[in-house]
């Protein structure tokens, strides 16, 4: 191919045309990734982005509605003041808290050794994995269905078992307490699936002469755990948390299905506050702050933990 022709080429393909020069070689292949990017980077600032910053503008404004919608009249930082003062969000808070460090600690012990266990089966791992990813797939309404179907006191299997062991007919989901424990129950049964596969992701990456040195040295399988594949298991570990936070602390479709934030406000989290009150009592200042208010709750989370991965990464690395 002739130098003519391989430039025409480049044209109708609409590759850059590479030089001697390896840093502008660098700027044209920056500049054509900028170019095919840009479609997927407008979506992401018209769903994400903006919706973010126009909750932040509402939150810090006197919100009007009117016949023709709602109109911002005013900065003001009333809106937090008032959730400051507001013990509806205070209770949220704690309880999305609460369950945010239950479910999250509870769901890693348990997606942890089932991990162990997926991780030493020498057959049928490929079908135990299967059956393991059923909860997860399910869409988050269909599980609080479910979930709500088995709480349920005339005809749910939860009713049965409880008096089969004496322990009476408890309203599961209209008192407080097992209320809170049933969310989490379902919680746990959908998402624990999600750390395993993680765990059992980072397990498979261990390196298997570590392992050779400690059995010739005469360590048992528990001073290796703890030990040996723990401390590896430190940077996987701390990527699963930090998913898992994420999701818990945006906990919307469980209370909202199951319970509606209630019995009371006993399973009102910082999610179904904001949609109570963005749609339902129409305060679109205070939803936004309070929307506002958990994604930065969520923003200081998701930096701890990436400083934790982080600070164990180097660790590992020393």
């Amino acid at each position: 191919m002739t130098a003519l022709s391989a430039d025409i080429a480049d044209k109708i393909v609409g590759e850059p045309k590479l030089v001697g020069r390896p840093d502008v070689n660098r700027k044209r292949l920056a500049r054509m990734g900028w170019i095919f990017t840009a479609p997927a980077l407008i979506v992401i600032a018209a769903v994400t982005i903006f919706p973010i910053v126009y909750s932040v503008v509402m939150s810090l404004n006197n919100v009007n509605v009117t016949g023709n919608g709602f109109s911002l009249d005013g900065f003001t930082f009333s809106n937090y003041n008032l959730l400051l003062h507001s013990s509806l969000w205070r209770n949220a808070l704690v309880f999305t808290l609460y369950y945010t460090a239950v479910t999250v600690i509870v769901e890693l012990i348990i997606g942890t050794c089932i991990a162990l266990v997926l991780e030493r089966l020498a057959a049928g791992r490929g079908w135990m994995m299967a059956l393991l990813l059923i909860p997860w797939s399910m869409i988050t309404v269909i599980n609080a269905e479910l979930w709500a179907y088995i709480y349920n006191g005339t005809y749910g299997i939860a009713d049965y078992i409880l008096n089969a062991i004496g322990l009476g007919s408890p309203v599961i989901l209209g008192t407080p307490t097992p209320a809170i424990i049933g969310l989490m129950i379902a919680d746990i049964w959908k998402t624990t699936p999600f750390v395993a596969i993680i765990v059992l992701a980072g397990l498979v990456m261990l390196p298997g002469d570590v392992y050779e040195a400690a059995e010739m040295d005469g360590a048992s399988g528990w001073y290796t755990f703890w030990h040996i594949t723990l401390p590896l298991l430190r940077p996987t570990i701390a990527l699963a948390v930090m998913f898992r936070i994420l999701q818990a602390f945006g906990l919307f479709d469980l209370p909202y299905v199951m319970t509606g934030g209630g019995p009371g406000t006993a399973t009102t989290s910082l999610a179904v506050l904001a949609y109570d009150a963005l749609f339902k009592n129409l305060a679109f200042g205070p939803g936004a702050a309070v929307a506002v208010s958990a994604a930065l709750l969520v923003l200081l989370g998701c930096l701890a933990t990436l400083r934790v991965f982080r600070a164990q990464v180097g660790q590992e690395g020393t």
